[in-house]
């Protein structure tokens, strides 16, 4: 029998598993192992300190830091006290970290280190600042404020406190129906709202993923999506469930060293990762020999074949099977092992993934569990079977989870796992749900029980010709080429779609060394005739599928990524649309300004370009 309760079931786990590593994490050159016996005492020791400092049940207590195995126990220490862990992005500007704090009337926080504690020790008064302020790397300077307080100093607390009775008692009295954590939607637009999540809603996830999902105790999981996220924290509770070893990657941007290192069995990612992958590998493949091409090409066949053959449970003839263990030696392999080479299967979910590139990653052995899910159903609604697998779907709903399509396209969910509201918002909650379904926002289609998401419904463009287009699935489309970094797709109102497209400019940098484009910079790069007509030419190969009134008859190319720090894109790296749109609200006009030689239906090859 699972524990209901987050908290009971960290300290069941420990006392099941002693010595067994449930955290690992790199300090310079040195891996440290957290064992789960050592986890338990944690845990305990920094629930008796938060009890110390009067933290009431149902209190709200913030994290705002990075992940590290600190994140994590000072997760599960919340719980235990009965209290609610609000998470915070490490990436919150002092603004967004400050609402949350406000909002959810934080007193006590824990904070990663300098960047944190210096944004919200730096809230004004009139802000209801934290009270403690708990800063976990000792390299922090508090500047002498009372408030803060390290890590380590907060652990000793826990540890000469004589409140371990009162902890018992507390989780005595614990129950599923707890509030367990506060999780604010970043959203594109809009103000954040608090989801609540109780702890019986992953517990009912628990059990769902259990008849999806084949995982062990002997199971490796690589943390590095952001655990403020629900994707990653549901994952790295369910990883604890089962007596995983959930490691903590400390440097994202060093993650395929990490990967190499780690070398997990399981992991959870969004699109955008194996986006990156994919891109990079082809743009190794361009610069190579012919024959290591058609060598690279020839394996992949082979691996999709062998994967065809699993997925209908057939075995490999003969001849097949010798191919496979040549392409497995010469190849596949090696693209296995990008990811650490013991990858049983990958989560996978956020965003749309450009079917080309899931199909890419199955042919090549590595097995992406591709899903859909929101903050507001404790993650999962739906996800692949691990031989039932629909290129182009997020699978079916997981078991106790119902799902249905309204009449405008829009997804409907119900069940165990979704939230209770949005906090201190009941008009956001009510419009939220419909006759007891959750509205989802997102627009999709149900066929043989495979769900299928085509856009938001907020996000569907209808054009001045009255023509409805999905942009994320003409988006989708169009990128999965290896030239196209991000793009955005604009129609909305307008005779006809244009794009701004950011390229990949290793992979474009590379053409144009080849070709002898001699350009100074990224802006000369992107004006380049050569290099807008040999974008052109990608565009219009990757949308002959497209319906006409789909097809992006203009696009501009941008010198620099979207990014995080510019307010571009969400803290879980979607792109903020309408903040994009504005800032190049010149640059968009500029396509349209001609509109009368575009005509809405367009020839095939009616594409013309533009760069800033």
């Amino acid at each position: 029998m699972k524990e209901t309760h987050l908290a009971r079931m960290v300290f069941r786990q420990a006392a099941r598993y002693g010595a067994k590593t449930a955290l690992r994490t790199k300090s310079g050159s040195r891996w440290l192992d957290i064992s789960y016996g050592r986890l338990g005492e944690l845990v305990r020791d920094a629930a008796k300190a938060l009890l110390d400092l009067g933290v009431r049940e149902g209190e709200m207590v913030g994290i705002y830091s990075d992940n590290r195995p600190e994140w994590t126990i000072a997760d599960f220490a919340i719980l235990s006290v009965r209290g609610v862990s609000v998470p915070v992005y490490a990436t919150s500007t002092a603004g967004q970290a400050g609402y949350i704090v406000r909002d959810a009337s934080i007193r006590v926080l824990f904070a990663g280190g300098q960047t944190q504690y210096d944004r919200i020790a730096g809230i004004p008064e009139s802000g209801l600042p934290p009270a403690v302020i708990v800063v976990f790397d000792e390299a922090t300077d508090l500047r002498g404020d009372p408030r803060g307080m390290f890590w380590r100093d907060f652990l000793q607390k826990g540890r000469s406190s004589l409140r371990g009775d009162a902890l018992d008692a507390r989780l005595a009295g614990a129950s599923a129906e707890d509030l367990a954590t506060l999780i604010y939607t970043s959203g594109t637009t809009g103000e954040p709202k608090g989801v609540m999540l109780h702890h019986a809603n992953f517990h009912h996830s628990f059990l769902a993923h259990d008849k999806r999902l084949r995982v062990s105790d002997r199971d490796v999981s690589l943390c590095f999506l952001p655990l403020a996220h629900v994707f990653e924290r549901a994952w790295s509770f369910y990883v604890i469930s089962h007596g995983m070893t959930n490691v903590y990657a400390s440097d994202t941007r060093k993650i395929i060293e990490c990967l190499r290192e780690a070398r997990p069995t399981i992991m959870c990612a969004v699109p955008r990762f194996y986006e990156k992958i994919y891109t990079s590998v082809l743009e190794k493949l361009e610069a190579d020999e012919p024959w290591r091409k058609k060598l690279f090409r020839w394996a992949l066949g082979v691996g999709e074949d062998a994967y065809l053959h699993r997925k209908e449970k057939r075995p490999l003839p003969p001849r097949l099977w010798l191919q496979w263990l040549a392409a497995e030696a010469l190849v596949l392999r090696k693209l296995q092992g990008i990811v650490g080479g013991r990858i049983r299967f990958l989560p996978c979910a956020g965003a749309p993934l450009a079917r080309k590139i899931e199909e890419f990653f199955h042919s090549a052995g590595i097995r992406i569990t591709y899903g859909y899910g929101l903050t507001e159903t404790t993650a999962t609604v739906t996800c692949h079977e691990e031989h039932h697998f629909r290129p182009g779907t997020v699978g079916k709903p997981i078991d106790g989870v119902e799902v249905k399509i309204a009449r405008d396209g829009e997804i409907l969910v119900r069940g165990k796992t979704v939230m209770s509201g949005y906090y201190r918002k009941p008009e956001a909650t009510a419009e939220a749900f419909e006759n007891g379904w959750l509205r989802t926002g997102d627009v999709g289609v149900l066929e043989d029980g495979y769900l299928t998401i085509t856009d938001r419904i907020k996000e569907l463009m209808k054009t001045s010709g009255g023509k409805y287009i999905a942009p994320q699935y003409v988006e989708s489309t169009l990128a999965g080429d290896p030239y196209i970094e991000q793009i955005i797709v604009i129609a909305d109102g307008r005779p006809y779609a244009t794009a701004l497209i950011v390229p990949a400019f290793e992979a474009l940098e590379a053409y144009a060394k080849t070709w002898k484009i001699a350009c100074a910079s990224r802006e000369e790069l992107v004006r380049d005739p050569i290099v807008v007509r040999f974008i052109e030419g990608r565009v219009e190969a990757r949308q002959q599928d497209l319906a006409g009134y789909e097809k992006v008859k203009r696009i501009a190319l941008l010198p620099r990524p979207f990014s995080l720090e510019e307010g571009e894109m969400t803290p879980t790296l979607k792109v903020r649309r309408r903040v994009v749109i504005e800032r190049h609200r010149d640059l968009i006009d500029a396509m349209y300004a001609r509109e009368k030689e575009v005509s809405t239906p367009a020839s095939e090859s009616d594409l013309s370009f533009s760069a800033p």
